[in-house]
Parts: C-alpha cells; structure tokens; sequence
C-alpha cells in the first residue's frame, strides 16, 4: 500500500518550489524592483498617517465621511478614531491603514482593468475564474510562503499576500457589474454612434459603479484581515500586538489590538458604502445620448 501510495503522489509541493527558484534566480531583479517600489509608495502612506497629529487625520476622515454621507457619519467616524486613540493603538493603527491603503490601490489597479477585460472578452473570463477560484479558496497563510521566498521578510511580503487574498472579489464583481448594465442602454449609446471606448466611459462604469465599489469594499476588508496576518513575516501594525498577545496568552492586549482593527474596518467599510450607493440618475435614452454627444475628454455625469 505505502509503494502504490508513493507511485501515484504528485510532487507538486516540490514543483511549486522549483518554480520559485527559478523566478528568483532569473527574475531577481525584477522582484528586487518591485519590492523597492512597494517600500518606497509604503514608506510614503506610513509618513502620511503618521506624522501628522492624531486629531489632524481624525478631522480629514470626518470631512470625507460628511461629505459622502452626512453628519451621522462623521461623528461615528470620530468615535471610531476616539476608541483606537483611547486604547493606544494609534500608530500601529496608522501603520496598519497605511498598509491596507496601498494594498487596496495595487489590488484596486490591478481588479478593474482586469474586470473589465472579463467582462469585454469570455476567453478571457474563462481563464480568469479558476485562478480567481484558487486565489479565494487557498488558506490565508499560505500567501506568505512565496512572498517570503521572493521578497524576504518585511512589509513588502505583507504587501504582495494581501494584494494576492484580496483581489479577487474586485475582479469578480467589476465584471458582474459590466455584465450587469441593460444591453438596450449599451445598444442606444452605439446606435447615437458612440465608440465602444466611450460607451465604457460614460455608460457602463457609471451603471456598474455600485457594483464596482462593493468589490471595493471587499478588497477593503479583506486586506483588513489579511494585514493583521501579514505582521508573522514582519509587517508593522496592529498585526504584532495581536501575535504578541496570542505567544504570551494577554488577552487585554489582544482584545484593544482586535477592537482597533474592527474601528478602521468599520469606518472604511461605511466610506465606501456611502460611495457605492449613488446610483446613476439618468434615464438609459438621455444617459446613452449624452454619450453620443458628449466631446470625447468630456464625462457624462451619471451619479446624483
């Protein structure tokens, strides 16, 4: 039984080991590249969030959130940020929100486009959901061992596993979102002669954009749970009191780090909500005329 049982194994643990070798021995310096821009745009984010004084960042996060939703969330937003504050958790919340903000602008960057391709294209769409289905079903530290081996320790690795965990629902629902706006507003707009580029613009993106933004928020709260994760290969943040506190069992400690983590994810969670839920106002006709009419580095206003 032993002699059949190794008869029929697949090394593949060993052929994925391989093709790290591989990568790095004679990609190098391309993964030496990329970690220094992720250090660098990181190294940015964290000073952003860092230097300035607390209640400096409190009241721009209060602003946004009054202006995308109203006052009721500013002032959840500044309890938010009063609770991290009073459990002395900040920097390491900053440094925190510094990492999710730059995993979420690569993973955001990357989904999109990346949508919208799946969405234009089945081909496309066909080769992208199996890998979108083992990015979402393999076990969160597993990203961590190839992110080790290419980028050594640090927050750069933190930063690729987290881009890799949260990806794919912003690539899933932009193309749900795509594929979701009625054909007889597409068919309008190209009937008024507008061009596939423009239809996408100023007819598509605007009436996927709930759809978008919800994959957004996804990416949000994934890179969230994914950051904490990221500190056991030396990514700052609330990720190292959490781990301290579970290596020495102080559940006080582990409890204000877990509580800072639910305030951030929380307030993001509703600043992206209340830009998600602006649905376009226009009728499908004027909307696809506009289009039409519109010069080409003009954009239709399609949110209330």
């Amino acid at each position: 039984m032993e002699q059949f049982e190794q008869l029929i194994r697949i090394p593949l643990g060993q052929w994925v080991r391989s093709l790290i070798d591989f990568l790095k021995e004679y990609l190098g310096g391309l993964f030496d590249a990329i970690a220094t821009v992720f250090t660098s745009i990181y190294d940015v984010a964290a000073w952003v969030f860092t230097t300035p004084p607390f209640w400096a960042v409190i009241v721009v996060f209060a602003a946004a959130a009054w202006l995308v939703k109203g006052w009721r969330l500013a002032v959840g937003t500044v309890l938010g940020f009063v609770v991290i504050l009073a459990v002395d958790q900040w920097e390491n919340a900053m440094l925190t929100l510094a990492l999710t903000i730059v995993a979420v602008l690569i993973a955001t960057a990357i989904a999109i486009p990346l949508g919208i391709w799946a969405a234009r294209s089945q081909t496309v769409s066909h080769v992208v959901r199996p890998v979108l289905d083992f990015l979402q079903t393999m076990p969160a530290f597993v990203y961590l061992l190839p992110a080790i081996f290419l980028f050594s320790v640090g927050v750069v690795p933190g930063i690729v596993a987290t881009i890799m965990f949260a990806i794919a629902p912003g690539v899933r629902l932009t193309e749900l979102g795509i594929r979701g706006v009625d054909p007889e507003v597409v068919e309008a707009g190209q009937a008024f002669g507008a061009t596939p580029g423009r239809v996408l613009r100023q007819i598509q993106l605007p009436l996927a954009l709930p759809s978008i933004m919800a994959g957004i928020n996804q990416i949000i709260m994934l890179s969230l749970s994914m950051s904490v994760i990221a500190s056991m290969v030396g990514a700052p943040g609330l990720g190292r009191p959490i781990v301290q506190a579970l290596s020495s069992v102080n559940v006080p400690l582990g409890f204000e780090a877990g509580l800072a983590v639910v305030m951030i994810a929380m307030i993001l969670d509703r600043l992206t909500g209340a830009l998600g839920s602006r649905r376009p106002s226009r009728r499908p006709a004027a909307t696809a005329r506009a289009a039409s009419d519109a010069p080409s580095d003009a954009v239709v206003p399609a949110t209330a």
